[in-house]
């Protein structure tokens, strides 16, 4: 474990960059559950109706709205990383 991180610089945090990043991964995780919950009702009801054909379409929908969230809250992570660190 030690031997891989020599490789990688360690970067040390204040307490306000890391208040900051949880900050940012707390508002994603919210909008990434409420994504979940709504199109989650989305699935059971096509699936009550039995409306099967669209349940792939919302699956994909559903995980293509996760990744997209998820790639924006590393950007925005990453971003906070790169202006505290070159304060």
């Amino acid at each position: 474990m030690e031997r891989l991180n020599k490789d990688v610089p360690e970067v040390k945090l204040t307490d306000e960059q890391r208040a900051a990043l949880a900050e940012v991964d707390s508002l994603y995780e919210s909008k990434i559950a409420e994504k979940e919950v709504f199109l989650g009702g989305l699935i059971a009801k096509a699936q009550a109706e039995g409306n099967f054909a669209e349940l792939p379409e919302l699956e994909a929908q559903k995980r293509r709205e996760i990744t997209r969230l998820e790639e924006k809250r590393e950007n925005e992570k990453n971003k906070l990383r790169a202006q505290q660190s070159g304060s």
